[in-house]
């Protein structure tokens, strides 16, 4: 196997490179409903201003999930991990759910929800919640439009406008009495945006997911699930351990997801996860084996991702979609490593070094000799020879 210099907290180490693992393949039904946040794919050759323009290669991206869904995952479609809001805008959100829509048709069996927000209706003094359910209302409706499923995501606008409980009771009353089918609700922590800081009126967690609680039970009809990325498994216990039956827990929690999906005697969360796009292959693998009931299996293929997980995610955590790409390309889906809005910058090459040693411990650097490759001409754009 080859073997690579990398930067080490002192100095410079020799890292030799283990064989990638290979992984139990296996289609659904799973016992659990697990949906990749998936990732989009730059044009790095497009006229553009990249901290500004969102250019997309939308080829590579739609390949990308062609991909995930042949490992069996679902799509949870233009999330946070596709740069919503942080670089993809709405119109570019829109093209990317109907192409991805559409591609989905040619694969049998196919699963995919997608972002409906308020991303278009900057936050603002004179926003107010009334502004915000339109806003809600106009991408709920394009996304139906389209024929998908919706996965309601949090509000900035509604953060900033909502001066009670009361006011998301409102606003998530009104959006869900009109949708046609359930939904996913999306309860996106300050963690992975500061801009959602205090979402459903509380800035305490626990007091929040009171107020989250009481609009699900008052909407149970109308909510396939939640979602909550707080990166806190005992605050996601509690929540999943007081919905109303029917309603599903989708971990959200890059942290401790491998738990929470095995579960315990009183339940279990299913999961629409940023980290199951660069550790795909482990997923399909870990559930083939809870499908047999084998969670010895389950545990050995999972166990590794984690500490890489913990890696990609960590504070500041909304630069974790730079993890998520680096894999992608080192991974050979895409050529370059190029984000939207200039994101490659945002971690350092001690993390992306650290980062290349998690992944082989995880046998998810599926060509080792790519992996090489591609690490060594990063670290010569970083000035190490």
């Amino acid at each position: 196997m080859p073997s690579i210099r990398l930067p080490a907290p002192q100095g410079f180490e020799d890292f030799s490179l283990s064989a990638p693992r290979e992984f139990p393949r296996a289609q659904p039904p799973f016992p659990r409903v697990a949906l990749a946040a998936a990732h989009v794919v730059a044009d790095p050759l497009a006229e553009q201003d990249p901290w500004l323009d969102a250019k997309v290669d939308w080829d590579r991206t739609i390949a990308y999930r062609k991909y995930l869904w042949s490992l069996g995952l679902g799509v949870a479609e233009a999330m946070d991990t596709a740069q919503r809001g942080m670089g993809l805008d709405w119109a570019a959100a829109q093209r990317l759910i109907r192409l991805s829509l559409d591609a989905m048709k040619d694969v049998p069996g196919a699963v995919m929800a997608s972002g409906a927000g308020t991303d278009h209706l900057a936050p603002g003094p004179d926003v107010t919640v009334d502004d915000v359910i339109r806003a809600y209302e106009e991408q709920c409706e394009a996304v139906e439009r389209l024929g998908g499923r919706i996965i309601l995501m949090a509000s900035r606008a509604l953060a900033r406008a909502a001066r009670s409980p009361a006011d998301y009771e409102r606003v998530y009353a009104r959006v869900l009495s009109q949708v046609r089918e359930p939904v996913i609700i999306h309860w996106l922590g300050e963690m992975f945006d500061p801009a959602l800081e205090g979402y459903w009126g509380h800035h305490d967690h626990m007091e929040a997911m009171e107020v989250a609680l009481s609009v699900i039970h008052a909407h149970a009809a109308k909510v396939d699930g939640v979602k909550i990325s707080l990166l806190d498994d005992r605050k996601e216990i509690a929540m999943r351990r007081r919905l109303p039956n029917g309603v599903r827990m989708y971990t959200g929690d890059d942290f401790n997801y491998a738990e929470l999906i095995a579960g315990d005697a009183q339940g279990h969360s299913d999961a629409l996860l940023g980290i199951f796009d660069p550790i795909a292959p482990a997923v399909g693998g870990a559930l083939a084996a809870l499908s047999r009931n084998d969670l010895s299996t389950f545990h050995d293929i999972l166990a590794p991702t984690v500490p890489l997980s913990r890696h990609i995610f960590k504070a500041p955590t909304r630069f974790y979609k730079t993890g998520v790409v680096f894999m992608a390309w080192l991974n050979g889906h895409q050529d370059h490593f190029v984000m939207v809005g200039g994101q490659q910058s945002t971690r350092s090459i001690q993390h992306f070094s650290e980062l290349f040693r998690l992944a082989d411990k995880a046998g998810l650097l599926r060509d080792p000799d790519l992996a090489v490759a591609r690490m060594r001409q990063l670290l010569a754009l970083h000035g190490v020879a």
